[in-house]
């Protein structure tokens, strides 16, 4: 009797082919291969420019890259697009219409383009090798004004004519009375020159009686010129009536130097440098509001002076006596968004303080250039949170934005007629995108009401009330709207199912269908996969911390347990969606399956849980953020019996650098730790990230002293290993060297560093990946298990 074995065939991207019947047993090597082996899922949904054909990126097919796929009308069946298709592609969401939407503006390779919906005709507005941007219907409709280099220019559909409105210089052309004078041997040369070449006399004559008959004429009416000098110019807009342009005018910093990483691993064999940022403290440039009016030509600055608490000091200062002391001056401030209203009447204004604990939003009256606040935001870490930045017109009086008021991001109107603010949406939850409807009656919101753990869609009122929720798939669903807002097609997915196409009617009860079902190849889904339990943690000082917890199948006798700390920059792990540490989450599975306890915990700094929650790390980072796992660990100890000299602890980023925290600060935690690049100065990291929360190294030396880990290193008593990227254009490698140094210096032992020298902040190779893993795997079974 013949026996027949059934295959399953695994080709990874790389091109090597696999072959096994089951994915077994767990390994480094298994989980850490090209991820094209767990299946592929849609990205970058986009509607067409007709508005019922839906288009994507995918990779059933296990190519060596996406390629692009559509959905027709009705269909359920995904095509994929040829390379005819492409060329001539148009999405929605790049379309600029007119009020009556009978009309839609769209760039193509740098060119301009105007729809007539009513006749059908595609009209060409530009055919230039320069680039034209930013096209917006103005001057009541009845012109196209678009963006060429700085430069703003006002095309007419009825007779084809070009008009410039403004034009940006960063010189003005020198005047007969700033001319200037050449040495004395050149004006001799000069005055000979004319006096025996007669043709040369003659053509300077000609040339003097021309530009003095030229100057006699009527004149055109010139084109404004601003000159910039040493600043830039930027966010160019006109109003709606096409009466006022504003600009804003940048000064950069001076002397702000800037970092290099060093490339060893090159083409060329030579060692490469590879450009990159500025550390924290970068000194502050200067930004200033203009409104150019076209009708009574003239320039205007916008003064910012009537806004109250410019020049109030932020309460860390009172820690300096010097600083607190010292004469108050106005703050750096920073020009956001500038948004004109319909009918071009009036401007909104978001303005920022430069130590970024205020936001000003502000209606500007153009004609005098005066400012009236609408809503000021102090917060005394940082302004912050989902959709703080975002706003727009609902007409010509409402305005809405988002604002931390509450302690949650959420929903405000600004009734412009009775200067009122709204509140639009209330709760312990956050509002994480806003789309106004097209006939501007409601507003289509993502949010976690539901759980801090979920991403649900709603629609509401633009005058508030009760939200219609209009997905129901458990986990996380990122819609995109039809452009006729008859649709959702949106991306879902849930702990342990990678993501997913769906499509649904635009309403709250609608059955959603499943369009694609390609993210889990049958090897993937041959093991089963843990979802595992969301609890909650008691910390030291009465917070409830929610963490993810991976039950192993059969503890090892040890009683070991690891503890993961996700990365920074505003996220969260501990939900109920596919994450984007997929490769973490896998490795959690193996470590569970081979007998530990696995904790990921949302801590203090973590998205999803409000303001207190985002800002629990201010001035102190390695402070209640580190507390909250410390308490994870204990625990782990009351309710699993996990032996507490056998957990361990590891991260990415701002995970590696609790890591060190942890390790350094609370010796006899952790047993273990692995920090992937983790940074180990503040100092040395980024302005942006680092300045919200810890302000600036010269400003707040408290805040940088006990926040970074090169400071308690002589605290290490236990196993550490730290895994860096060389060409780390994030967390620089130089944080690594500096730390290693100090380690040497402090004569430490049970630590090492292994380097990767041509991964960046995010690995890219397996082979990298698969080095990585191995490494901290064995480090947690040599420390954590008895042997």
């Amino acid at each position: 009797m013949k026996k027949y074995v059934l295959l399953t065939l695994l080709v990874c991207g790389t091109g090597t082919i696999y072959a096994q019947s089951a994915l077994g047993p767990l390994t480094v090597e298994k989980i850490m291969k090209d991820p094209s082996w767990i299946g592929s899922s849609p990205s970058n949904l986009q509607w067409g420019a007709d508005g019922t054909t839906l288009y994507f990126n995918w990779n059933p097919d296990n190519a060596p890259a996406d390629s692009m796929y559509y959905l027709s009308k009705g269909s359920t069946i995904p095509q994929k697009i040829t390379v005819a298709q492409k060329k001539d592609l148009i999405f929605a969401h790049s379309l600029v219409y007119n009020n009556a939407r009978t009309q839609y503006l769209y760039t193509k390779d740098g060119d301009l383009y105007f729809v007539d919906l009513k006749s059908g005709i595609t009209r060409r507005i530009t055919e230039t090798t320069a680039y034209e941007t930013n096209p917006v219907f103005s001057f009541d409709d009845r012109k196209i004004v678009y963006q060429q280099n700085q430069d703003l220019f006002a095309w007419d559909p009825v007779n084809g004519s070009v008009q410039q409105l403004i034009n940006f210089q960063k010189t003005a052309p020198p005047s007969e009375s700033n001319r200037k004078e050449g040495n004395i041997q050149e004006d001799w040369l000069k005055k000979d020159q004319l006096k025996w070449l007669q043709v040369v006399k003659e053509r300077k004559e000609k040339k003097e009686a021309t530009e003095k008959y030229n100057k006699s004429l009527p004149k055109l009416r010139e084109v404004p010129a601003v000159y910039y000098g040493d600043k830039t110019a930027r966010t160019i807009q006109i109003s709606s009536d096409g009466r006022y342009i504003s600009y804003i005018l940048l000064k950069p910093a001076a002397n702000s130097k800037r970092t290099i990483v060093p490339n060893y691993v090159t083409e060329s064999g030579f060692t490469e440098d590879i450009p990159a940022r500025t550390k924290v403290g970068t000194a502050f440039g200067s930004s200033e509001l203009f409104v150019y009016d076209r009708q009574m030509d003239t320039i205007i600055q916008i003064k910012i002076d009537s806004l109250p608490g410019l020049h109030d000091l932020p309460d860390y200062t009172k820690d300096y006596p010097a600083i607190n002391n010292k004469e108050k001056s106005i703050r750096n401030i920073s020009i956001g968004r500038i948004n004109w209203s319909p009918k071009g009447a009036i401007a909104i204004v978001e303005i920022y303080s430069g130590d970024n604990k205020d936001r000003w939003i502000a209606m500007l009256t153009p004609e005098n250039g005066s400012l009236k606040l609408v809503d000021r935001q102090r917060d005394e870490a940082w302004i912050g949170g989902p959709g703080i930045g975002s706003g727009g017109w609902i007409n010509e009086s409402a305005y809405w934005f988002q604002s931390e008021e509450s302690g949650y991001s959420h929903l405000y109107k600004y009734d412009l007629e009775n200067d009122k603010k709204i509140v639009l949406t209330q709760g312990n939850f956050e509002i994480q995108s806003v789309q106004l409807s097209r006939d501007r009656k409601y507003f289509y919101v993502s949010s976690n009401e539901v759980h801090p753990g979920e991403k649900q869609f709603y629609r509401i009122s633009v005058n508030g009330g009760k939200a219609a929720r209009l997905t129901h798939l458990t986990g996380a669903n990122q819609v995109v709207l039809s452009p006729n807002e008859k649709q959702l097609a949106f991306l879902h997915s849930y702990t342990n199912k990678p993501w997913e196409l769906y499509l649904q009617d635009n309403k709250p009860n609608a059955k959603s269908q499943q369009i694609t079902n390609k993210a889990q190849t049958e090897l993937f889904k041959s093991y089963s996969w843990r979802d595992p339990e969301l609890v909650q943690i008691p910390a030291a000082d009465g917070k409830m911390v929610s963490a993810r917890l991976y039950h192993p199948a059969k503890p090892d006798p040890s009683k070991p347990a690891v503890i993961f700390v996700h990365g920074a920059g505003y996220l969260q792990n501990a939900h109920k969606w596919w994450s984007s540490y997929f490769r973490e989450y896998m490795f959690h599975n193996m470590l569970a399956d081979q007998g530990y306890y696995v904790l990921d915990m949302d801590y203090r700094g973590s998205a999803g849980y409000g303001r207190d929650w985002r800002t629990g790390i201010y001035r102190h980072m390695g402070g209640k953020d580190l507390s909250d796992h410390i308490d994870g660990a204990k625990w782990l100890t009351e309710q699993y019996d996990v032996d507490p000299k056998r957990i361990g602890i590891y991260g990415g980023s701002y995970g590696g650098f609790i890591t060190l925290m942890g390790l350094f600060t609370s010796p006899g935690t952790f047993a273990a730790g692995a920090a992937l690049r983790p940074v180990t100065d503040w100092a040395h990291y980024n302005h942006g990230y680092t300045s919200n929360i810890l302000n600036t190294p010269s400003e707040d030396s408290i805040a940088y002293r006990r926040s970074s880990p090169i400071y308690f290193a002589e605290g290490l008593k236990d196993h550490l290993l730290i895994c860096h990227g060389v060409i780390d254009v994030n967390v620089h490698f130089q944080d690594v060297v500096r730390l290693n140094q100090r380690l040497i210096e402090l004569g430490k032992e049970n630590w090492q560093v292994a380097l990767y020298p041509v991964e960046d902040h995010g690995f890219v190779e397996p082979s990298s990946w698969t080095d990585e893993y191995k490494r901290i795997y064995k480090l947690f079974e040599e420390v954590l298990k008895d042997r």
